[in-house]
């Protein structure tokens, strides 16, 4: 079974820093890009930053300059970096990825379980 789980996330101070993980696991055979999102109560889910399998990055303007995206391939494992971070930056975040199982031709779409960052004081 191919899955995406993120760890990392826990309560923080404002200016503090977390770390988040997204590792994938099963028989991959490729992942394309990776992302993050986030899910505020009461909000819609929002893209947070992307890193291409090529290594490039793109990030939401909220976070340009506070979070870093970064890829493992040999661990299949995306990362956030969090520093700086503001009340408003509280939300469930969730990986997801393009990913193609080794017994099959199509990219799939799959989604992490979420993990809780609050940031308060």
């Amino acid at each position: 079974q191919v899955q995406l789980v993120e760890s990392g996330g826990g309560l923080v101070q404002p200016g503090g820093s977390l770390r988040l993980s997204c590792a994938a696991s099963g028989s991959i055979f490729s992942i394309n890009a990776m992302h993050w999102y986030r899910q505020a109560p009461g909000n819609q889910r929002e893209w947070v930053a992307t890193v291409t399998a090529g290594d490039a990055t793109a990030y939401t303007d909220s976070v340009r300059g506070r979070f870093t995206i970064s890829r493992d391939n040999a661990k299949n494992t995306a990362y956030l970096q969090m520093n700086s971070l503001k009340p408003e930056d509280t939300a469930v975040y969730y990986c997801n990825a393009f990913m193609r199982r080794r017994t099959e031709f199509n990219f799939r779409e799959y989604w992490g379980q979420g993990t809780q960052v609050t940031v308060s004081s």
